[in-house]
Parts: C-alpha cells; sequence; structure tokens
C-alpha cells in the first residue's frame, strides 16, 4: 500500500542517489517536495485532490524517508537536491513541470528555480523567508524558534548522538515548535510514517547534514544569486501563526526574488499542510489549476 492513498510507489537511481518518490493522476506534471523532519508522506491528504488535475510526482528528499543518504555533508545542499529532481523529471520524460514544496523542499524548490529556470512551469514555496535573508540578518527571537537550524549543523556525532537517545521526543518537539500545533492535530497514519524514518540512524545523519550543508554551502550559493529573481509564476504560502509570520512580512522578503510574486496566509503554523490540508489543498488548486 503506497504512503499516498491511490499513489504508486517507485525508486529512481538518479544523480548518483536512490530517490524514493510516489506518483499518481493525470495531466500536467506536479512536484510536491516534502519538510523537515518529514517525508513524501505529509503530502497523503493533498496530492489526491492535485492528482485529478495533474501527474503528481512526490519524492522523498536525499537524506530523508526512504531515498538515499550519501556521506558527506556536500552532498546536501539544496544545489544537489536541486538536481536530483530534474533528474528524476527527466527519467519520467518531464521537460517542464510545476513544483512546490515546504520547508526544506522549498529551499529546494527555490534553488531549482534559480538554476534551472527553463524548467518550471509555476513554483510554490511554504512557510519560508530565502535562506540568504534568514542567516545573514539573523533575528534573536528567529535564532531562538529556529535553534534546530544551528544545532543540528554542529561537528557530527554530537546532534546525532543526542537525538538518537530519543529520536521521538526531539522530532516531535520540532513539530509542535514554530507555530504551536498539538501532535492530535497531526494524522495518525504521516505520524507513523514519519516515527519510521526518524528512528533510522542514518535518516538522522542525513537530515543533520541538510543543516550543515546549510551553513556550508547554500548561504555561499545563494550570495552569489542575490540579484537572480524566479522568472516563473510564483506563489508563497505561510502559516498566520508561524514563526515566520511573527517575525518577517513574509510577502516582502519574497518580492525582490521573483517577477511575479503573490502571498497567501493559511491557518495555522509551520506545519499547516499537516494540520490544514484542506485550506492548502485549495490554495494549490487556485494557482496551480
Amino acid at each position: 500500500m503506497s504512503v499516498i492513498p491511490g499513489f504508486t510507489d517507485h525508486t529512481a537511481r538518479v544523480n548518483g542517489v536512490t530517490i524514493a518518490y510516489s506518483s499518481g493522476g493525470d495531466g500536467p506534471p506536479l512536484v510536491l517536495l516534502h519538510g523537515f523532519p518529514q517525508t513524501r508522506a505529509m503530502w497523503a491528504h493533498i496530492a489526491p485532490g492535485m492528482a485529478r488535475t495533474h501527474r503528481v510526482i512526490c519524492p522523498d528528499l536525499r537524506g530523508y524517508g526512504a531515498s538515499s543518504k550519501p556521506p558527506d555533508v556536500a552532498d546536501y545542499s539544496f544545489r544537489q537536491m536541486a538536481r536530483d529532481i530534474c533528474a528524476l523529471m527527466d527519467q519520467l520524460g518531464h521537460a517542464r513541470f510545476a513544483l512546490a514544496g515546504h520547508d526544506r523542499g522549498g529551499r529546494v524548490a527555490h534553488r531549482l528555480a534559480l538554476d534551472a529556470p527553463h524548467r518550471l512551469t509555476r513554483l510554490c514555496v511554504m512557510d519560508i523567508v530565502p535562506t540568504h535573508t534568514l542567516l545573514s540578518d539573523l533575528k534573536l527571537a528567529v535564532a531562538r524558534a529556529y535553534y534546530h537550524w544551528f544545532f543540528l549543523a554542529q561537528p557530527a556525532p554530537f546532534p546525532e548522538t543526542l537525538i538518537g537517545h530519543d529520536p521521538d521526543a526531539y522530532f516531535q518537539s520540532c513539530l509542535l515548535g514554530w507555530g504551536g500545533a498539538r501532535l492530535e492535530d497531526f494524522d495518525a497514519g504521516q505520524l507513523a510514517a514519519y516515527r519510521a524514518a526518524w528512528r533510522d540512524p542514518d535518516t538522522i545523519r542525513g537530515m543533520c547534514n541538510d543543516y550543515r550543508a546549510a551553513l556550508d554551502h547554500d548561504v555561499t550559493d545563494d550570495a552569489r544569486d542575490l540579484n537572480q529573481r524566479v522568472a516563473c509564476p510564483f506563489l508563497v504560502l505561510y502559516g498566520a501563526d508561524g514563526a515566520m509570520a511573527r517575525q518577517y512580512d513574509v510577502a516582502a522578503t519574497w518580492e525582490p526574488k521573483a517577477l511575479d510574486a503573490r502571498a497567501q496566509a493559511i491557518p495555522g503554523g509551520h506545519f499547516f499542510p499537516d494540520t490544514a490540508p484542506k485550506a492548502t489543498l485549495a490554495a494549490l488548486s487556485a494557482f496551480f489549476d
């Protein structure tokens, strides 16, 4: 049984790694990218709705879920993850596609839009401000709320060891932060999929390397592209009660980064795709359809 109802599960060998993904539906191709500390299971209540009008592909990012967990920090840059998605879509026969990503998936999506603008028809990022904006002008309240960026980026095996003593306690504390959700707000099946993934020591290492790469590689890549703009129609969704909305004018952070940007708040905190899937689906459908 697929992790996403009505979809089929697959793996593809692309860009030197194995990417696990689920796909379903017919129509123009649409890729949905999950964030931290989740897997493609986060789309379980959204992807089937989008599949009524699209061919939907939901990968696990490298380091997450059932995808490869390569050894080096450099393997986890958003640039490498974006290359995974382009290579996967090449293998599936899609020269151009629409793309949406939440959290880390949103950052991968933004990097893909900068590196391969000819590939995208439309782009949506969810509950992020630009990586360079967050790290180059770090606010005290953001550092407090998003401490995990700097904890996870510490040299191995320090964070892996601490998290490994009780992965559920640590990662559930992340799910319950950044906007004040309750554990019962998350679908039980999706939670089970997340727990199965993050209890794997290799996944813990992969997620830490993702955050190490943000400090070691991604902020430098973004600094080189500060004046580059997303060329395709661009939607920013954000949690109305999330940490980003409390600390930033989220829409304003993206205005210099895109030629055609619009923004919309969704009820809830950072994890609104899990806790408000109907509202998220409605916003995505209105944009991508």
